[in-house]
């Protein structure tokens, strides 16, 4: 196993240099960092010697070495526009975005896996017919438009919740500012999560939904009903658990990918995220920041997906002996 978890390790290694390699040339060949950082009524010469004292005029290699060497110690360059390093902004925003990531992952496992599983046990019933309807719906609607439906619905018909902003924060561990400990930041997260989270949930719902029912017609499923064990004991214990496998790993890519995606929820309900400060980069050519949150974000993917296969690989132990084949 200590084999198996070195050789991903390193993986993930090589994908961050992938992803930072791709995120500096970005930066090196896109905007003028002179320009965005003293404006236009410097003079030439001035601009010369502010770019030599930088070091861009230096050759590729020599940038990229320096760009890494800083990355690891967790400076990604200076915010051309907040005038501060861009690892201190997202550190700002990531709170945000983490948190209605999470509340969204909490939302698909608690609904994608009793409905999954009932939509596979009673397949012939008329709720699993609604259920994978429904999922067909989710698949199909974009979520920006998920995201103005329940604004309509709940804050301009209802006036049950609050269409924008995140409420009330209370600052935590020094630097996370958390709504979830406030009831007027959870009324504020309320709605985008549920419209992040109709992004996944139809494709968890179906995903284990087959995956449950290709489990129940294998062979020790149907050993298990010859020895008369009750219902719940073959659907939870023998059938879902090894349902479990394919959706782990299928999480762990999604999670990240949630991550990206909250982008256009942020836009829609003005979250001040990550995926809203990405935005504002970019329509203010903000190049340095734009490839911190790049790389931030590939970051998290990397993360995220590296321990999913490390407990892929503890669950199932032939995933380790195919490895070192």
């Amino acid at each position: 196993m200590f084999a198996f978890a070195v050789k991903r390790i390193l993986q993930a290694i090589m994908v961050m240099l992938i992803i930072s390699c791709i995120g500096f040339a970005i930066k090196h060949n896109f905007g003028d960092p002179v320009r965005d950082l003293v404006g236009q009524r410097v003079t030439p010469t001035e601009r010369a010697e502010i770019r030599e004292r930088l070091g861009l005029n230096d050759p590729f290699m020599v940038q990229y070495a320096r760009f890494l060497g800083d990355a690891v110690q967790g400076d990604l360059g200076q915010s051309y526009f907040f005038k501060k390093p861009a690892s201190e902004v997202i550190l700002k925003k990531a709170p945000a975005t983490l948190e209605l990531v999470l509340c969204s992952a909490f939302i698909i496992t608690f609904l994608s896996v009793p409905l999954g599983i009932y939509a596979a046990i009673k397949p012939q019933k008329w709720f699993s017919r609604f259920i994978m309807g429904s999922s067909i719906i989710g698949v199909s609607m974009p979520v920006f438009l998920t995201a103005i439906l329940l604004i309509y619905v709940f804050a301009v018909e209802l006036h049950w919740l609050p269409s924008y902003g995140r409420g009330k924060t209370v600052c935590i561990f020094g630097w996370w500012d958390s709504g979830l400990l406030t009831l007027d930041g959870l009324k504020h997260l309320i709605m985008p999560s549920i419209a992040l989270s109709s992004i996944m949930l139809p494709l968890f719902i179906r995903l284990i939904r087959s995956e449950m029912m290709e489990v129940l017609e294998s062979e020790y499923v149907k050993y298990a009903w010859a020895k008369g064990l009750k219902p719940r004991r073959v659907w939870w214990v023998h059938a879902f658990k090894n349902t479990l496998l394919p959706v782990i790993t299928v999480g762990g890519v999604q999670l990240g990918i949630m991550v990206a995606f909250t982008i256009l929820t942020e836009t829609v309900f003005q979250w001040q995220g990550m995926g809203s400060m990405f935005i504002e980069s970019v329509e203010r050519s903000d190049t340095s920041l734009m490839v911190a949150y790049l790389v931030f974000v590939g970051l998290i993917f990397v993360l995220v997906n590296t321990a999913v296969d490390i407990i892929y690989g503890l669950v199932n132990p032939t995933i380790r002996v195919a490895g070192r084949k």
